[in-house]
């Protein structure tokens, strides 16, 4: 069985549902299900009962969902020790958005110097995935933003900021001092792809169902609102093309910036950098 297969396991038994199983391990739902027929191969037996209504472990599931658990803790434990005794100890870190948050710049330099020599890899996301690639197991800690399912996952507030509706500049709305979400529900919303966090994709759209094109990336968003007048919403504060302008949501709840890993994972890195993050963002 390899650790891969193990933590879709884990993350199907949890879920209960194919769907939002994928939807955690940010991947699509084919491949999740034959990896799961495949375990249940070497398994040589049924581990979930699968219908309709979702899915229910089978008296084997339930067995292997705890040894899963355990092997998957301690796999975890020797990769922190191993990489401790070879001197060589390193974190992954996943950043959505916007790298150039002031923020970002001063967690960086103050991460760097008080941990020298550690290999640092930072992994940049798109806007598809909230955490960052934390379920699926790239990274060791996140730094985003909620809301999104926090489901097994640790998570400590930085930062608070205040959202707007991106729009194009020569749009009647863009000359106002603020505006409520009910004066933009007639205009078509930017949308995340299907499988995106819920959470995550209802909040953006301002807590309701909406249509419009789908969009992965800011640059994209951004191109959505000057192409097609598509109603974006993003935090205040961010640079924005001399097209484009940003009107302040007077009834829309903030956007908080978050650091977020999964929940008993004992790195004494991730606790070092969760601890230099708060501070940082404070200034």
């Amino acid at each position: 069985m390899e650790l891969r297969t193990l933590r879709y396991f884990v993350a199907v038994a949890e879920e209960l549902h194919f769907g939002r199983a994928a939807t955690r391990l940010h991947m699509s739902q084919p491949p999740l299900s034959r990896a799961i027929k495949q375990l249940e191969a070497d398994v040589g037996a049924l581990l979930l009962v699968r219908s309709p209504a979702g899915v229910t472990l089978t008296p084997v599931g339930t067995a292997l969902l705890d040894e899963a658990r355990a092997l998957l803790d301690h796999a975890d434990r020797v990769r922190v020790r191993v990489s401790a005794a070879a001197g060589v100890a390193t974190i992954a870190i996943g950043i959505l958005g916007d790298g150039t948050d002031p923020g970002v710049a001063r967690l960086a330099a103050d991460f760097s110097r008080h941990h020298p020599g550690i290999d640092i890899r930072v992994r940049d996301t798109d806007l598809t995935d909230p955490t960052c690639g934390l379920r699926a197991g790239l990274v060791d800690v996140a730094l985003t933003r909620a809301p999104f399912d926090v489901t097994a996952l640790t998570v400590r507030a930085l930062r608070t900021d205040p959202v707007g509706v991106v729009l194009r500049a020569d749009d009647p709305l863009a000359r106002r001092d603020g505006l409520p979400l009910a004066e933009l529900s007639e205009g078509r919303w930017f949308q995340f792809p299907q499988g995106t966090d819920p959470v995550w994709q209802s909040y953006w759209n301002g807590g309701r169902p909406r249509e419009g094109p789908v969009v992965r990336t800011v640059q994209e968003c951004l191109q959505a609102v000057l192409w097609n007048g598509t109603v974006g919403l993003a935090p205040l504060g961010h640079d924005l093309p001399a097209d484009l302008a940003v009107v302040p949501l007077t009834d829309m709840p903030p956007s908080r910036v978050v650091a977020v890993w999964n929940e008993g994972d004992t790195n004494p890195l991730i606790r070092s950098f969760v601890e230099i993050a708060t501070s940082a963002y404070r200034r």
